[in-house]
């Protein structure tokens, strides 16, 4: 989850409006939703300071407003908890070992998560299993979904694109009911 996001998220999680934020930060008048509408779409990038102040605000780490370092292990922890919220991750212990799962009311079984999940599980059996070797394994993952034999992907049509034929869809089912009413 990219910054905007996550300072929209915390923003709504604790019922402020953008110029609230945006005033509680110091941007004045009009300036203050303005500011906060840019950071949130990713028009601009706040400053280590400006998401340090936010971070205070929120009662959470900078960390958690941030795109996570994943070379480092608090990055990694706030990768994983970004996860947990976007796609429903869980941690949970199964005989003694540390696992992650997916929540299933968040991620259904099929859904596109669940279904990329299975696929690096089935290379990752059949590395354990000795049917590929580990640069097969490797080629898979750095190429994915490129090499993805368990799934097929589909191009789906730009929301703008679905919105306009929508519209004229609409036009065309318009226009008939009209035609037929003067028939009549």
């Amino acid at each position: 989850m990219a910054i905007g996001q996550r300072i929209k998220l915390f923003r709504n999680k604790k019922g402020m409006t953008q110029k609230q934020l945006g005033e509680m930060l110091g941007f004045l008048g009009r300036t203050s939703d303005v500011r906060m509408a840019q950071y949130e779409s990713e028009a601009r990038v706040p400053k280590h300071d400006l998401v340090k102040q936010m971070a205070h605000i929120f009662g959470v780490s900078p960390h958690a407003l941030t795109v996570p370092d994943i070379d480092t292990y608090i990055g990694l922890m706030h990768t994983l908890f970004a996860l947990e919220d976007m796609y429903g991750l869980k941690i949970g212990e199964i005989d003694g070992e540390i696992c992650l799962t997916l929540d299933r009311s968040v991620s259904a079984p099929g859904s596109s998560v669940d279904s990329m999940l299975r696929a690096w599980e089935e290379q990752a059996a059949r590395l354990e299993n000795g049917e590929i070797s580990r640069e097969q394994y490797d080629e898979w993952r750095y190429k994915y979904p490129e090499l993805d034999t368990y799934q097929r992907w589909a191009k789906v049509p730009s929301q703008e694109f679905s919105d306009s034929l929508t519209q004229d869809l609409k036009k065309i089912s318009k226009r008939k009911s009209t035609d037929k009413k003067k028939k009549n």
